[in-house]
């Protein structure tokens, strides 16, 4: 076929497993996650001959979440590798959370032989496509070795179009042994052009204009539906030329390209308007922004409920007033659509904007928070959380990529992120709340990016998930630094439940973590350098060197479990209101039969 040049091992016959490697490298893939299993040497090898990289991890959720980490930083397909069945379970976790966050990424697998079904076979007994279907775009078994080209091209464009997701694609593993006869492949898209994504109908743009030139206090809130550098630059120039200030979702926050515009804080600075007596927005534009939990649900306190106008714009339409009535819907992909606003739009606009409630938005950082008057430690000498990570976030070396992890581990840090000068931040425990995600992330972000310094923030909990990839990240020495933020809890939780139940009650089921537990040693025993520091004092300078060296690293930082986050105690709601019933992490439910 033209543009497609197959390439025959010298020291044996071409196989199915080398006709899928060679697939994915015509479509662009260099990187693949997974770990090793007899049914996918085919395609190993294939891949090996081919020069596709192979990255292997201890855990194969690890492996699919290290795709969809790659993915957001390298704005390619990430591909990943996983086993028959037991590989395939192990991989489950990551499929779902790609689904749920709307990351391209395509996972392999392999089966037992197409005459061994239903024979008990070995890695036989799960129906893998069925399986995986209710978590992915697209899920299908290819049963012919010279079907590769077509399907992969085929499984590419699902992933990557309209709401990007997670496709699987399962081959039995005599189709990977069995010798291609080139006669009889069929090559499908596979050296097609790359797709255009889809553009804003004409009418919609003079709507969005309209709507726009009324606005007086109009805000940009982004998604990851808007973290392609490219989009970045059109929302900046859109913004710019409007004097529209934007924020990131706590989701998804990139800082690359910068915008005198773009508020250093996320959206939910938005929620502190009506408290400091600051107009709320009258028109709020979500690019590639999904609402619901990130977006503060339907509690009005980031998208106003009343006296303010809804323009959503997303590849999906399904998205477009899932949980919010919108004004103005538009199915388009985030940088066709602002491109087309760039053409329309003039200085004029900036006439009609409240210049100064601008520029109290973008000062919405720079508030002292509540936290910075208080005292460094406890009576008992344990830091306290906020200024922990003060210290920590104010030593990273500027540009780096911040992943967070844990429940109010991942709060504080995100608090106090900005003193990183970050490029990317990403909130690795997604739509999903999945614990544990920070270790794929951060190793796909350090393989898509090996210029920049990932830091992966954990708190003790989630740290547990995947600990052992710490191996993982010595083996490609990966400048990792891991932060620990051991406070000896499920701190969401044991806080969580001091707030429902009482601080002087007892009973706390399952909350607490053993403050023995050394997570420096374990790391200095996968070959990590490691640190565990108890003082403010020693904060800056451990950080400092542990950065100082090449390769990845772990900082255990002993902290107090108080004071509650104000997340914890935003997302558990607690009311006097005796007519509700408290439902944490949701909103509360009116009391049924009150009167009575």
């Amino acid at each position: 076929m033209e543009g497609f040049s197959l390439q025959y091992p010298s020291d044996r016959e071409l196989t199915g497993g080398d006709l899928l490697a060679q697939s994915l490298k015509q479509v662009g893939v260099e990187v693949a996650f997974g770990l090793h299993g007899g049914h996918l040497d085919a395609f190993l090898m294939g891949c090996e001959s081919i020069g596709i990289r192979l990255v292997d991890t201890r855990h194969e959720t690890v492996a699919v979440q290290a795709a969809e980490g790659y993915s957001r930083i390298s704005m390619k397909l990430g591909v990943c590798f996983v086993t028959a069945n037991s590989g395939f379970s192990n991989g489950i976790p990551g499929l779902a959370t790609a689904y749920s966050d709307r990351s391209p990424i395509l996972c392999i697998t392999s089966s037992p032989p197409l005459r061994d079904t239903e024979n008990n076979s070995l890695q036989g007994s799960i129906d893998q496509v069925v399986a995986a279907r209710p978590f992915t775009k697209f899920a299908h078994r290819v049963l012919a070795p010279e079907e590769c080209p077509r399907i992969v091209s085929h499984a590419l464009r699902v992933a990557q179009s309209g709401a990007p997701g997670p496709v699987l694609l399962d081959f039995p593993i005599d189709v990977l042994f069995s010798p291609v006869h080139a006669k009889l492949i069929a090559w499908g898209s596979i050296a097609s052009p790359p797709m255009f994504r889809p553009g804003p109908h004409e009418e919609a743009i003079k709507v969005a204009v309209e709507l726009l030139a009324i606005s007086k206090r109009p805000v940009i809130i982004t998604g990851t539906g808007a973290k392609h550098p490219h989009t970045r630059e059109v929302i900046n120039q859109f913004a710019e030329t409007c004097n529209i200030p934007i924020f990131n979702t706590s989701k998804y926050a990139s800082f690359i390209p910068k915008s005198a515009m773009l508020s250093k804080g996320t959206a939910g600075n938005l929620a502190k308007l009506s408290l400091l007596q600051i107009p709320t927005p009258d028109l709020v534009i979500l690019l590639g922004a999904r609402t619901g939990m990130f977006l503060g649900g339907r509690s009005g306190a980031i998208i106003p409920n009343e006296g303010c106008k809804l323009l959503q714009v997303d590849c999906d339409g399904s998205e477009i007033g899932r949980s919010l009535p919108v004004d103005l819907g538009i199915i388009s992909d985030v940088d066709a659509f602002v491109s087309a606003m760039n053409r329309q739009v003039t200085d004029a606009f900036q006439s009609v904007i409240d210049k100064s409630w601008v520029q109290s938005l973008l000062s919405l950082d720079s508030l002292e928070p509540p936290f910075e008057k208080e005292p460094t430690e406890n009576a008992s000498g344990i830091l306290h959380p906020y200024h922990a990570m003060k210290e920590v976030m104010s030593a990273i070396e500027p540009g780096s990529i911040i992943v967070l992890d844990g429940g109010e581990a991942s709060a504080w840090a995100g608090d106090l992120v900005l003193h990183s000068k970050p490029s990317v931040v990403l909130t690795a425990t997604g739509y999903l709340g999945f614990l544990g995600n920070g270790f794929g992330y951060s190793l796909g972000c350090a393989i898509a990016d090996p210029d920049r310094r990932v830091i992966n923030i954990q708190g003790d909990g989630s740290a547990g998930f995947h600990l052992m990839e710490l191996d993982t990240y010595k083996r490609f020495n990966l400048n990792i630094m891991t932060v620990v933020v051991n406070n000896s809890s499920w701190g969401m939780s044991f806080n969580g439940q001091d707030i429902i139940y009482g601080s002087t009650n007892p009973g706390r089921p399952i909350s607490a973590l053993s403050s023995a537990t050394e997570y420096d040693v374990v790391a200095k025993g996968l070959q990590n350098s490691a640190a565990r520091v108890s003082r403010l004092s020693e904060i800056r300078s451990t950080v400092t060197n542990l950065q100082s060296q090449v390769g990845p690293s772990l900082l255990s930082l002993i902290v107090d479990r108080k004071p509650v986050h104000p997340i914890t105690t935003a997302m558990v709601g607690l009311t006097d209101d005796p007519h509700s019933v408290v439902v944490p992490y949701y909103d509360n439910i009116p009391r049924a039969y009150y009167n009575l």
